[in-house]
């Protein structure tokens, strides 16, 4: 249900192109809403159906000419109603987690490298955050706007430090079991 929100929050902070918007997917909102470019491009389709967003017109209707779109009234109006609406939070759903788990039955002999592996991928995720942090946010940009952006990419640092601090105790551990296999239980 959020792939069309975030469109509509991503139009309505700049009327886009579908290649623009999976550009900037990949740049931003793709670090905490991931979409592929063919679930991009079906998402805007539905939504111009629905009369949420419309293609600007074109000065010269051309074949295979990409589409600008914005949003309409409705599609603020829509996510306006969205922001407001109340949603638990959700679980987690890792393999990682479920793999360290599973390891506790058939033993952790192959998974110290597995966790130092993601141990470096959210380094570098962290290093990344905290550059967009650095050259995006200076300490004279304070608009409402900028604040809130802001505020997501802090979450991301959060989460990225929890990440690499679970890791560190996930690696230290398997260390001290010293990658132990256990074998399936007797089954007769």
């Amino acid at each position: 249900m959020s792939l069309p929100h975030a469109i509509l929050t991503a139009l309505l902070e700049k009327p886009s192109s579908g290649l623009e918007l999976t550009r900037r997917f990949d740049k931003s909102i793709g670090y905490f809403w991931s979409a592929t470019h063919q679930q991009i491009y079906r998402e805007l389709g539905r939504l111009e159906e629905s009369g949420l967003i419309r293609a600007l017109p074109s000065e010269q209707p051309v074949r295979g000419q990409r589409k600008e779109y914005e949003v309409l009234a409705a599609g603020s109006a829509e996510l306006a109603r969205w922001v407001a609406e109340s949603q638990d939070p959700k679980p987690i759903r890792d393999p990682l987690l479920l793999r360290v788990r599973a390891a506790g039955v058939v033993g952790a002999r192959a998974l110290g490298p597995e966790l130092r592996r993601h141990l470096e991928l959210h380094r570098r995720q962290l290093a990344q955050y905290e550059a967009i942090d650095e050259r995006d946010f200076p300490p004279d940009r304070d608009a409402e706007e900028d604040r809130l952006r802001r505020l997501v990419l802090h979450g991301g640092l959060g989460l990225e430090t929890f990440w690499l601090r679970w890791l560190e105790e996930a690696v230290a551990e398997v260390d001290r079991l010293g990658g132990e296999e256990r074998g399936a239980p007797d089954g007769g």
